[in-house]
C-alpha cells in the first residue's frame, strides 16, 4: 500500500527507474535511503566513495528496492521523472559543487532537496539560481541523528509548495510518527525549512547546556554518584521532563568505560565542540533584535570549554570553598523544578525568534505545526511540546510562550526553585550560566520597568542620541550640565 504509483508501475513493468535519489552515502545518507526502501519506495544512491556505494548495495539488497552507483550519469538516468534528489552532504561549498554537477543533467521540474544544515541565506541563493533554470530547490532540515534517519526523523522542509507535493508521500512515510501523525510538514517558502532547523539546533544547544549544569550541581553539591544520577534522570524522564535529551542523559551514566575501569562519562574531556548552527541562531537573533540569552550562553560555554589549559591554570590562582552541604532529596526537587522552568524559557526564546523571522523573511510559519513535528524523531522532542502545540493552536498570534495561561501556571510553580538554585550555585562557585540566563530573561521579560531609562540618559549625554519620555509624546534631547 505504501508503494508510490510510479514505483508500482516500474516494478510491474521491470523498468529500472527509482522513486527517490540520494547523494551522500555516509551514515546518515545510508540510513535515510534504507528507511525510504523500508516504506515501499525504490531508492537509488550516489557517492564517489565506491566502498560506501557497495556498503549500501549490500545492506539494501534484501529489499529489492535499493541500488547505488559512483557514476553520476548512471544515478541520474536511474531516477523516475520528475527526479527527486536529496543531498546529505556537509554544508557549504560541497553543496554548491554537487548542484553545479547535477544541473546540466537535470530536466525542468526536477527537484533537489538539501537535507544538510545549510545556512538559510545560502538556501535562498541556491533556490533563486535554480528557479531561473526551471529546477526546484528545497532546504529540508532533518533531525534525529543516524538512528532517526533509519527509524524515523523529524523533517522540516521549505520551498515551492507545489513541488513539495512530489516528495510529500515519501517524507510522510519515512518520518517519525507521534500518535500516528507524521513529524513532517511543509513549513513555508524559500529557506523556511533550513531556518526552522537552525533554530531547532539553537534550542538544542540551550537544553544541553542546562542539562549539563544540573548534572554539575547534583554532582558537586549533592555528591550524586553515577548510579544515583542515572536513577534521578530516569525518574525525571518518566515525568514532565520526559524528553530525548533527559532520556539519553540517564543512559549515559550507566555506560562503563570499555578502555579502562569505571564509567565512561568520567573519562570524557570537558571540551565541547560545535558545527555552527547554534552560533548562527544566536547571531541571527541579534540581527533580528530578539533576545535568546539561554542559547547565547550555551554557545559561549562551548567556547569557554575549549580554553581547557587556561581554565586549569586559572583554577589554581583562585580559591573556591567547598559547596555547602544540601540534602539529596531537597536538591533533587529543586533541580527538577529549575530544569523544567529553564526548558520552558529556552523553548520560548527559540519560538519567539521563529515568529519574528517569519515576518521578517516572509516564511508564514505556523508555530503550532512546528511544535507538532518536533514531538517525535528530533533531538529536542519532549513532552512539553504537546502543551506548546496546544498553546499556539489556541492562540495563533501568541507573541511569547510565557504569555500563554498554561505556561504562566507552570512557571509560577517552578520559578522559586530556579531562584534558589541559581543563588545557591552563585554563592558556592558552581557555574550555572544557562540557568542564570534563563532566570534573568524571565525576570526582564516580565518586568514592566527596566533601568534602561538611565542608559538612554547616558546615550543622550555623551552622544546626543535623544530619548522618549513617559509623560508626553515626542523625541527629546537635553544639553546635560
Amino acid at each position: 500500500d505504501l508503494l508510490g504509483v510510479d514505483s508500482q508501475q516500474n516494478l510491474i513493468m521491470g523498468h529500472k527507474t527509482y522513486d527517490f535519489g540520494l547523494i551522500g552515502l555516509g551514515v546518515m545518507g545510508r540510513n535515510f535511503i534504507l528507511n525510504v526502501a523500508d516504506h515501499g519506495f525504490s531508492a537509488f544512491g550516489h557517492d564517489l566513495d565506491k566502498e560506501k556505494v557497495n556498503a549500501l548495495k549490500e545492506e539494501g539488497k534484501h529489499t529489492g528496492r535499493v541500488d547505488a552507483s559512483s557514476d553520476v550519469h548512471t544515478f541520474i538516468n536511474a531516477l523516475s521523472k520528475p527526479r527527486k534528489i536529496m543531498l546529505l552532504v556537509p554544508a557549504g561549498k560541497i553543496v554548491d559543487s554537487v548542484i553545479e554537477e547535477l544541473v546540466p543533467l537535470l530536466d525542468k521540474g526536477d527537484l533537489i532537496i538539501d537535507g544538510g544544515n545549510s545556512f538559510f541565506t545560502d538556501t535562498d541563493r541556491r533556490e533563486a539560481n535554480l528557479q531561473s533554470k526551471g529546477i526546484h530547490f528545497f532546504g529540508a532540515g532533518v533531525s534525529g541523528g543516524a538512528k532517526g534517519a533509519r527509524r524515523g526523523p523529524s523533517i522540516m522542509p521549505g520551498g515551492n509548495k507545489e513541488a513539495y507535493q512530489e516528495v510529500k508521500p515519501i517524507f510522510e512515510a519515512v518520518s517519525a510518527k507521534f500518535k500516528g501523525e507524521p513529524c513532517v510538514a511543509y513549513l513555508g517558502p524559500k529557506s523556511a525549512g533550513n531556518y526552522v532547523k537552525m533554530v531547532h539546533n539553537g534550542i538544542e544547544y540551550g537544553l544541553m547546556q542546562l542539562t549539563s549544569e544540573i548534572y554539575d550541581v547534583l554532582k558537586k553539591a549533592g555528591k550524586f554518584d553515577n548510579n544515583e544520577l542515572h536513577s534521578t534522570f530516569k525518574k525525571w524522564n518518566e515525568g514532565r521532563l520526559q524528553s530525548f535529551l533527559v532520556e539519553i542523559t540517564s543512559e549515559i551514566f550507566t555506560q562503563k568505560d570499555d578502555k579502562g575501569t569505571g564509567f565512561l562519562v568520567d573519562k570524557i574531556l570537558d571540551k565541547a565542540k560545535q558545527k555552527g548552527t547554534g552560533k548562527w541562531t544566536s547571531q541571527n537573533a541579534m540581527d533580528l533584535g530578539i533576545p535568546v540569552p539561554s542559547i547565547d550562553i550555551a554557545v559561549s560555554m562551548r567556547e569557554i570549554s575549549g580554553l581547557k589549559e587556561e581554565r586549569v591554570h586559572a583554577d589554581k590562582l583562585y580559591s573556591r570553598s567547598k559547596p555547602e552541604p544540601i540534602g539529596k532529596e531537597e536538591l533533587e526537587k529543586m533541580t527538577e523544578e529549575a530544569l523544567y522552568f529553564s526548558f520552558i524559557t529556552t523553548y520560548a526564546q527559540g519560538l519567539h525568534q521563529l515568529a519574528d523571522a517569519s515576518k521578517e523573511y516572509g516564511y508564514e510559519l505556523d508555530l503550532s505545526v512546528i511544535a507538532k513535528i518536533w514531538r517525535a524523531g528530533c533531538i529536542i522532542r519532549a513532552a512539553l511540546l504537546e502543551d506548546i502545540t496546544r498553546a499556539y493552536q489556541k492562540d495563533g498570534q501568541l507573541h511569547n510562550l510565557l504569555l500563554a495561561p498554561v505556561f504562566v501556571e507552570k512557571i509560577n510553580s517552578t520559578v522559586v526553585s530556579a531562584r534558589e538554585l541559581v543563588a545557591y550555585a552563585a554563592k558556592n562557585g558552581i557555574p550555572v550560566p544557562g540557568l542564570a540566563a534563563s532566570l534573568t530573561y524571565f525576570d526582564a521579560y516580565t518586568s514592566s520597568n527596566l533601568p534602561l531609562n538611565l542608559i538612554q540618559a547616558q546615550r543622550d549625554y555623551f552622544g546626543s542620541h535623544t530619548y522618549e519620555r513617559t509623560d508626553m509624546e515626542g523625541i527629546f534631547h537635553t544639553e546635560w550640565e
